[in-house]
């Protein structure tokens, strides 16, 4: 991989942590550090072009991402998951997105949830030619922006506690399989219940979602 196209290849001097950040996030999620690498704090420091204070800054946000995870060496890695956390992953956000999409049929401002939903739908849809970086951001954005709509903020803390495993269970699964869920017609269907007003309907086409994105996840 060329210095140029990598996402390890030094930054810019302004907002150092969050474009560590960025850059850090970018590089699990396209395999270019794949789960299980030790990550070096002398030779990323070096790559990124930043100090080891800001990059450990970086990497204790990445931690409590749930991205990086100490080994059993008690060394820094990218997280490395099995099939069964993935299993377990997909019930807890089953059980929150069910609950979100539920609430929102209930919300009197339902037509403007519809319609930011939609906005979130034409993004993946727009992104289906793009990179897998992109397609991972525009599916994490729907299902994230599902959450927030609920105003229920404790809902959404919870999902974003998630969000770590969320990426990690895309690159366990490999490319093929991850974007199989990001399919923009499983999406729809969510909004168009949601449209309809049904909060049980709702709730179960969530479910449904959730039940075959994990087993597609974790199938052979």
């Amino acid at each position: 991989m060329s210095t140029q196209s990598a996402a390890l290849s030094g930054l810019a001097r302004t907002n150092l942590r969050e474009q560590a950040l960025s850059a850090l996030r970018q590089a699990i999620s396209t395999g270019e550090l794949p789960p299980g690498t030790h990550l070096v704090e002398v030779d990323l420091s070096e790559r990124l072009g930043i100090s080891r204070g800001t990059l450990r800054e970086a990497m204790r946000q990445l931690q409590q991402e749930g991205i990086v995870s100490t080994n059993a060496r008690g060394r820094l890695a990218v997280r490395t998951l099995d099939a069964k956390e993935v299993a377990d992953l997909f019930i807890v956000r089953a059980a929150l997105e069910s609950a979100a999409a539920q609430t929102l049929c209930e919300r009197e401002d339902r037509d403007e949830i519809v319609s930011v939903l939609r906005e979130t739908l034409r993004m993946m849809d727009e992104a289906v030619e793009s990179s897998l970086e992109e397609r991972i951001e525009t599916d994490l954005n729907f299902h994230l922006t599902l959450c927030r709509l609920t105003g229920n903020a404790t809902l959404l803390h919870s999902w974003r506690n998630l969000e770590g495993a969320i990426r990690m269970s895309f690159m366990w699964a490999g490319e093929a399989k991850a974007v199989g869920n990001m399919r923009v017609d499983r999406h729809a269907a969510i909004v168009d219940a949601i449209e309809a007003g049904d909060g049980e309907t709702a709730r179960a086409v969530v479910l449904d979602h959730m039940a075959e994105a994990s087993a597609n996840l974790v199938r052979g």
